[in-house]
């Protein structure tokens, strides 16, 4: 790709402008969390920091606590009782 060099204004040939996404899934993160138990440990085994796993678990509108304690599931009648006294 040709940029303009912002000092002599010439074109100059670059590989790449900046760093790339790393686009890790939620489940991934989920499943780190729900085995470790800590958004620190997870972010270390995922190589990933914990601000990032905050970022993708607010994107979908999850809590890591949540996650932890297996709250959250893509079944959201598991999470009322209703489900259960109905005989589903």
């Amino acid at each position: 790709m040709l940029v303009q060099c912002p000092h002599c204004g010439k074109p100059v040939r670059v590989n790449g402008l900046g760093r790339k996404a790393f686009n890790m899934p939620v489940t991934k993160v989920c499943d780190a969390l729900r085995i470790h138990r800590s958004v620190l440990v997870a972010a270390n085994k995922l190589g990933c920091s914990r601000a990032y796993i905050y970022k993708i678990l607010k994107a979908d509108g999850l809590t890591p606590a949540a996650v932890i304690k297996g709250l959250a599931t893509k079944d959201t009648r598991l999470l009322h009782k209703e489900a259960v006294s109905d005989g589903r």
